[in-house]
């Protein structure tokens, strides 16, 4: 976006004569015609100075090279806009107004300063806004035609992370715990049925928070029992063969599933890992009273009737027992206002922010979003290893972004195929 621009002062005048033979004259040359539309010679003329302007000395192509390929880049561009106006996309000047404020702001400039800084690179504010709304209408259209139809299964997942997983597997190190409940050399149908519902039990005391190292010392019958189960640092070579598949996907804390052997029912649970980086998030637990707008309440009405269910809370009243009976949000309101644990970006950002000011326990300000105005309540905060679901969500991203790369491409192809387009050769 901070490409410097020297607009060339070209005057463009196009008129036409009428008669039987009308005839058009052009003091600015047509370069290319793009469907029903037209490139000009000065436009590539500015285009073209601006990149050669940024292009090093001493490994600057020939012009006529580069005026070719950025004529081909705005032949793609033309007719991506020309497709999205008829497809019926268009951008709000509010829309286009919070993107260039959002670039202002990523840059730590407010719009004022930002503004000077665009002139003092001599480029134009106007043009950078028609630039910024241009990408924003290309950016909405491939969405529309190509990025929503691309799809990503599970299965592929599922291979993106195998393929991956043997790269620096060797490095990390697993911290196991384990628990085994062990059957008879020659065990028999109750026997095996036995020792499956104690496993289960287990794995049960164990979901609702027992401890492993305590749970292991008086209900395994491994080896390790004595020492709470501990396995200690294994590479994954060094790992039983049985445990390994589910040893490279649990997280730290993380319970496997119920193992079956010849020598009984196995539980591990992974306590640790060394050599992995780890993506941890801080989940917060809150609950909320939501008050929506209509025709009766209206923006004041709706922050009064919260500051006044503030005042009850503060004086003794119960936050669930209020949400139930004032909260416009049905579905947490059932469960007090409850929303459980919620990962950073799983709520709207203004709710989010807010909540993330909060102390334990704290109320907030009315808040208001789409939804209508909320008083915020913070439960607890944990922080909690979100490496699994990290991993699959940046796989799906890469395995995505990759299809998209790839139908743009193809889809460009085939618009620029399937469109008239008159290049001007002998301009180049």
């Amino acid at each position: 976006m901070r490409e410097s621009v020297r607009v060339l002062m070209v005057f463009v005048c196009l008129f036409w004569v009428s008669g039987a033979q009308a005839e058009e004259q052009y003091l600015d040359g047509i370069m290319a015609v793009v469907e029903e539309s037209i490139i000009l010679e000065s436009e590539l003329a500015r285009e073209t100075y601006a990149v050669m302007q940024n292009m090093p000395d001493d490994n600057r192509p020939p012009e006529f090279i580069v005026r070719k390929q950025i004529l081909d880049r705005m032949v793609i561009e033309k007719l991506q806009l020309l497709l999205a106006e008829r497809v019926g996309i268009r951008i709000t000047d509010n829309i286009l107004q919070r993107a260039v404020s959002d670039i202002a702001a990523r840059n730590q400039l407010s719009l004022d300063d930002f503004r000077v800084q665009l002139e003092s690179q001599r480029i134009s504010y106007q043009s950078f806004v028609e630039n910024v709304k241009k990408e924003i209408i290309i950016s909405q259209l491939r969405g529309r035609e190509v990025a929503s139809r691309v799809k990503v299964s599970e299965r592929e997942i599922d291979h993106f992370m195998e393929t991956q997983s043997q790269v620096g597997a060797e490095n990390i190190q697993y911290h196991l715990g384990h628990i085994l409940v062990a059957l008879p050399e020659q065990s028999n149908a109750r026997e095996i049925k036995n020792a499956k519902d104690k496993a289960d039990r287990i794995i049960e005391k164990l979901q609702h928070g027992a401890g492993f190292k305590q749970t292991a010392m008086t209900e395994s019958d491994g080896g390790q029992a004595l020492s709470g189960g501990d396995l200690g640092w294994r590479s994954l070579a060094q790992i039983p063969s049985i445990f390994v598949d589910q040893t490279r996907n649990l997280s730290a804390g993380e319970l496997g599933q119920l193992i079956r052997s010849p020598s009984g029912f196995h539980i591990i649970k992974m306590m640790e890992l060394k050599g992995q980086s780890k993506h941890i998030i801080t989940q917060t637990q809150a609950r909320h009273i939501l008050i929506k707008l209509n025709e009766l309440i209206n923006d004041q009405e709706a922050q009064k009737r919260l500051l006044a269910l503030t005042e009850r809370i503060e004086n003794g009243d119960d936050f669930a027992v209020l949400a139930r009976s004032h909260s416009d949000d049905k579905a947490s309101a059932l469960k007090g206002g409850d929303l459980g644990w919620v990962s950073p970006g799983y709520l709207v950002p203004p709710f989010e922010e807010a909540m993330n000011e909060l102390a334990i326990n704290a109320l907030s300000a009315p808040v208001q979003t789409q939804f209508g105005w909320h008083l915020i309540q913070v439960l607890d905060r944990q922080d909690r290893d979100n490496s699994k679901e990290y991993k699959r969500t940046r796989a799906r991203e890469q395995i995505r972004q990759r299809k998209i790369e790839e139908e743009t491409e193809l889809w460009l192809r085939r618009l620029r195929d399937e469109a008239f387009v008159d290049i001007r050769l002998e301009k180049i």
